[in-house]
């Protein structure tokens, strides 16, 4: 099932993502730099959700968070809506 994250304070615009067993399956960025979007995207397909935020989070480029930082931020939300 796709999840949706609507993000705050950076060019992209939103975040959709799928996870498996933990482990980020797909990963789509709205808008954003396409070639930093697309960097992420490569790196994190395939990893667990907990060492994607480990590494991520608190990555900042403006208003204090960054592209990364916004989907550390949707997969920790995504973990609180699962009771994780």
């Amino acid at each position: 099932m796709m999840n949706t994250y609507k993000t705050h304070g950076t060019c992209c615009r939103q975040i959709n993502f799928e996870i498996e067993d933990n482990i980020l399956t797909k990963l789509e960025f709205v808008g954003g730099c396409t070639g930093n979007t697309q960097g992420v995207t490569k790196l994190a397909l395939g990893k667990n959700i907990d060492e994607i935020i480990e590494k991520l989070q608190g990555i900042n480029c403006r208003n204090n968070t960054s592209c990364p930082d916004q989907l550390a931020i949707a997969l920790k939300k995504y973990k609180q809506q699962r009771g994780e």
